[in-house]
């Protein structure tokens, strides 16, 4: 069991949400991909018990063929001073994730590109889709983030599907040959690089278990996007080099933020595993998590907090030894005893498939570089309690 860890110092924080509308992704009705729309034929379900108070929330409203769904804080709560974070370092981070985090003109421009691509790809196989996934719509993307697009279809080599999708508006479409093949291609338009596989429908699916965690929280999107931004500058975030995906990095933030002795999330899957079950139809996947309500945590850590705990456990609490990661579980649990597992240095469960998300982290070298990344960037944090001191926060918003 994963050891619980003091929280002495809280707050909380409430981050603007970012829309989202592409009209008729995953259907031929516009959707709302979010994990708290209101049901339409049911009242929505009341807040996770022990919260302190839901966020009100709107009935989404038709805007130039886009449904928006808007969330605010109910009229009720009084202003929190705790909300406008007053340390140094919570108002970095957030300064610097709103200033990095994706917005509706980006996300716009990678579903033209979607739709186009759809439309060529249907001409020849009329029953595929393609999808969004990734960072693009997880809510953990940066203005400066590729698209990862996934191609549904039952039949058609990837090579045939590559001539197919070499239009007039793409160029420099490369073949990654790779356990899930990769096509990388820019969109001449918008300049935006993409990323399509075919047929990585566990991709899917953890694209919308990650929405949801992303908007069930406030805290939750600042946070991660912060620390992704932090390991790419350490130099521990490039699987291909050896080192922690961004997949990973998410999902030991989660992890941390939902084993704290007052959680800041809930374990979805163990809460909602009709919404998250691996025998859902694919088309059915952007619908499963309509229905969950929103989680108000009793834990009032500020952003700063978080950051600093999330090292701390990193740097000197956990085993990498004998446990693996589960965001699945909500736990650390022991490793499998198993080819896949065993003497892995990092093992980080993917909650769908249970492989691990780490496996590229194969040389102690890197692994002790990652270990001594988390443990300095701890000590200078604690002594200066100011971001800059481990991540440059003006290089790092102009390069967003």
């Amino acid at each position: 069991m994963t050891r619980k860890r003091r929280n002495d110092e809280h707050s909380l924080y409430d981050v603007k949400r970012q829309r989202f509308g592409s009209p008729g992704i995953y259907g031929r009705t516009p959707q709302v991909v979010s994990p708290l729309p209101v049901a339409q034929s049911a009242p929505p379900k009341p807040p996770i018990e022990g919260c302190r108070h839901p966020p009100g929330i709107h009935k989404p409203k038709q805007t130039g063929g886009t449904l928006v769904l808007r969330r605010e804080l109910c009229p009720s709560i009084p202003e929190d001073p705790l909300i406008l974070a007053g340390d140094k370092l919570s108002q970095q981070i957030l300064a610097l994730f709103q200033a990095c985090q994706q917005q509706n003109d980006d996300l716009e421009k990678k579903e033209r590109c979607r739709a186009q691509l759809q439309k060529e790809i249907r001409a020849l196989f009329p029953h595929s889709t393609v999808y969004l996934a990734g960072s693009t719509l997880n809510g953990f993307g940066s203005r400066s983030s590729d698209a990862d697009l996934c191609l549904v279809i039952k039949d058609g080599s990837v090579r045939y599907i590559c001539r197919a999708v070499s239009g007039t508006y793409i160029e420099r479409p490369q073949l990654i040959r790779a356990k899930v093949p990769i096509l990388k291609f820019r969109d001449k338009v918008s300049g935006v690089e993409f990323d399509l596989n075919v047929n990585n429908i566990v991709g899917i699916r953890n694209t919308f278990l990650l929405r949801t965690y992303a908007y069930i929280e406030s805290r939750v999107r600042p946070i991660i996007l912060v620390i992704k931004k932090w390991a790419r500058y350490r130099g521990i975030n490039d699987a291909s080099r050896g080192t922690l995906s961004s997949y990973s990095l998410v999902l030991m933030v989660l992890h941390y933020l939902q084993t704290l002795p007052e959680p800041v999330i809930p374990c979805l899957q163990k809460d909602y595993p009709e919404c998250f079950s691996v025998s859902m139809d694919i088309h059915l996947v952007p619908e499963g998590p309509k229905g969950i309500p929103p989680f108000i945590s009793k834990n009032q850590s500020t952003l700063g907090d978080l950051f600093l705990g999330f090292l701390k456990y990193y740097a000197k609490e956990f085993n990498w030894d004998k446990l693996m990661i589960s965001v699945r579980e909500a736990d650390a649990l022991p490793k499998p005893n198993c080819r896949e597992w065993k003497n892995k240095f990092i093992c980080v469960e993917e909650p769908f498939d249970r492989s691990n998300t780490a496996r590229a982290v194969h040389e102690k070298v890197k692994f002790d570089a990652i270990k001594a990344e988390f443990t300095e960037s701890l000590r200078l944090l604690q002594l200066k309690k100011d971001l800059n001191a481990i991540l440059p926060v003006r290089a790092t918003i102009q390069e967003r």
